[in-house]
């Protein structure tokens, strides 16, 4: 069983960064997927990045392409969300999520067998 903990979310301005951390517990192989999704309130949840566990292979949604940047330590069992740039539309509660193999399907919340409990992020001046 996998345990996600997510961390390092807060109030930040337009324009600033944070950096969420995610820790996995109990994972003990270094295949599959690591992703980030968000959810804003009143809206559905959708996919921020991901990361493959073996090779490193990165994907990311368009609307954050080239601000975010997603990054892993298979050592540490541990994923990291770098966010720069931030816009207002950026605020939600930011969750990890993880599979424990690959799917080509990486943007869907469906194919993630472990989830986090989420961490705020609130953009605003």
């Amino acid at each position: 069983q996998v345990q996600l903990v997510e961390s390092g979310g807060g109030l930040v301005q337009p324009g600033g960064s944070l950096r969420l951390s995610c820790a996995a517990s109990g994972r003990s192989f270094g295949y599959g997927l690591l992703a980030w999704f968000r959810q804003a309130t009143g809206k559905e949840r959708e996919f921020v990045a991901a990361v493959r566990w073996s090779g490193g292979s990165t994907y990311y949604a368009d609307s954050v392409k080239g601000r975010f940047t997603i990054s892993k330590d298979n050592a540490k069992n541990t994923a990291w969300l770098q966010m720069d740039s931030l816009k207002p539309e950026d605020t939600g509660v930011y969750y990890c999520a993880d599979r424990t193999v690959y799917s080509s399907d990486y943007s869907s919340a469906d194919v993630y067998n472990f989830w986090g409990r989420g961490t705020q992020v609130t953009v605003s001046s």
